[in-house]
């Protein structure tokens, strides 16, 4: 049997970060689905497959998120240095994701 030796360290922004993750992680997840079921009934319902570049565009979008959010949490878990480095393209992805969307 290992033993860890790494003392993880879990501060409330390492609880927040993992509360954004699990978020971003289900829109990802969800989206992608959704687009698993436009392009299944894409033949059927016409309407669908013209939605289904859009909504793979938001699918892509939240699986970067997703994953700079992880690097992020697990670097912020161990406590590294790098940590900041995804956690600002975190930041700044997440602005302009709301940005993008936001109605003008």
């Amino acid at each position: 049997m290992t033993e860890i030796t790494e003392d993880l360290h879990f501060r409330p922004f390492t609880v927040l970060l993992g509360i954004i993750l699990g978020c971003l992680f289900s829109i990802a997840f969800c989206t992608a689905i959704v687009g698993g079921v436009f392009w299944y009934l894409g033949d059927e319902a016409p309407r669908l497959a013209t939605e289904l570049d859009k909504l793979l565009e938001i699918t892509w979008i939240f699986v970067v998120l997703t994953t700079l959010a992880a690097l992020g949490f697990l670097g912020s878990l161990r406590n590294r240095m790098w940590r900041y480095l995804p956690l600002a393209a975190l930041w700044a992805g997440l602005l302009l994701t709301g940005n993008y969307y936001w109605p003008s």
